[in-house]
C-alpha cells in the first residue's frame, strides 16, 4: 500500500473513532451524567462501540460469503439454488 493510501486510511480511521467518541460523549452528557463520571462513561461507550465493531464486521464479512457459497453453484451447467 502506498503511502498516500496509508495515509487516507489513517484519516478515515480517526474520523470514525472521534465520530464514535462525540456521539457516545453526547449521549453520556444527555443521559445526565456529569463530572469526572462523564469521562468514564464516554471512554467506556467509546470503546464499548468499537470493540463491537470489530467483532461484527469480520462476522457479517464470513456471514456473506457462505450465503453466497450456499446459492452459488460450483459448477457452470447447473442451475443455482433460487430463493423463495
Amino acid at each position: 500500500m502506498s503511502n498516500n493510501g496509508k495515509r487516507i486510511l489513517i484519516i478515515l480511521s480517526l474520523t470514525l473513532v472521534s465520530a464514535i467518541a462525540a456521539a457516545s460523549l453526547g449521549i453520556a452528557y444527555a443521559g445526565g451524567v456529569r463530572g469526572i463520571g462523564l469521562l468514564g462513561v464516554w471512554f467506556f461507550l467509546t470503546f464499548g462501540i468499537i470493540v463491537v465493531l470489530a467483532q461484527l464486521i469480520p462476522a457479517g464479512v464470513l456471514f456473506s460469503s457462505l450465503v453466497g457459497a450456499i446459492f452459488t453453484s460450483l459448477r457452470r451447467g447447473e442451475v443455482p439454488i433460487r430463493a423463495a
